[in-house]
């Protein structure tokens, strides 16, 4: 590993690989969360959950205790964007939708990925803000090709937002570098014009990672300062994933299955067991 003249950190293909098993532990402990997800369940159950889930794994909670923050994942509800704390005392409804951020480290290394899901049935308002996100995510995600600048993927999210409907795209917080350490440089915006910014290069790691709103995109931090709430009260959400550039084009760490199915397209190499060149 080595930092160019931009501050970027540049990683070897084995440790690529190990942040490959970092992702597959976040992917994993997703599934099973998002499994979970049921009324009446408190989102300290699902924090309880993800840190026994990951532990289990024999990685370690990236978000727990970092820069104080007291829990193994964040789970925001309904108008809460991102990093709301878990709470016994704070149980789902019947038509909630919510975030789960989930961070894990293996050997020093990162993996990083949210997914906002439905609680029992949801209004097809909400679903179609869900695919929305996810599709945005998406499109950015088939940007981090070698060559490429990294507006080409804030301009590929923000382009996906709009084609979908009258979203927010979030502009006060971005996705971000990762590797070894959770957040590095360079920040992600989720918006941009194409062909500006840092080059992408093989050894890249980033977390990609839109948050659109069904209102205006201002936020408002709340007096815990973590939880991130949309000014207007309208309902978020968040999508994320954790992806490496390679001379092969984009593998997606933190998708089982490497980011095939997402990205629409299969990979020269098998992503579980061989590391990218």
């Amino acid at each position: 590993m080595w930092r160019g003249g931009s501050g970027i950190e540049i990683k070897t293909p084995e440790q690529i690989a190990v942040m490959r098993e970092a992702g597959l532990v976040v992917a994993r402990t997703l599934r099973v969360l998002a499994a979970a997800v049921r009324p009446g369940l408190t989102t300290g159950d699902l924090d309880e959950l993800a840190e026994a889930e990951i532990r289990a794994a024999g990685a370690t909670p990236s978000f727990l205790g970092y820069h104080g923050y007291p829990a193994t994942i964040c789970t925001s509800v309904n108008e809460e964007i991102v990093h709301g704390i878990p709470s016994r005392r704070r149980s789902l409804r019947e038509g909630d939708i919510i975030s789960i951020d989930c961070g894990a480290i293996v050997g020093g290394w990162h993996g990083d990925a949210a997914v906002t899901v439905g609680v029992g049935a949801i209004s097809a308002e909400h679903a179609a803000l869900l695919e929305a996100c996810e599709t945005a995510l998406w499109r950015g995600l088939a940007q981090a090709e070698p060559g490429r600048r990294l507006g080409d993927i804030s301009h590929a999210v923000q382009t996906s937002v709009t084609e979908s409907g009258r979203y927010g795209v979030v502009e006060e917080y971005t996705g971000h570098g990762i590797g070894s350490a959770m957040h590095m440089d360079p920040p992600v915006p989720n918006y941009g014009r194409p062909g500006r910014g840092p080059r992408l290069r093989p050894g890249m790691a980033l977390a990609i990672e839109p948050m659109v709103t069904l209102g205006r995109p201002e936020t408002v931090l709340l007096d815990d300062e973590w939880t991130v709430v949309t000014a207007d009260g309208s309902w978020a959400a968040h999508f994320e994933h954790t992806v490496a550039i390679t001379a092969d084009g984009p593998w997606v760490l933190t998708a089982e299955d490497g980011g095939e199915s997402g990205l629409g397209h299969t990979r020269k190499k098998d992503p579980e067991s061989v590391p990218p060149t």
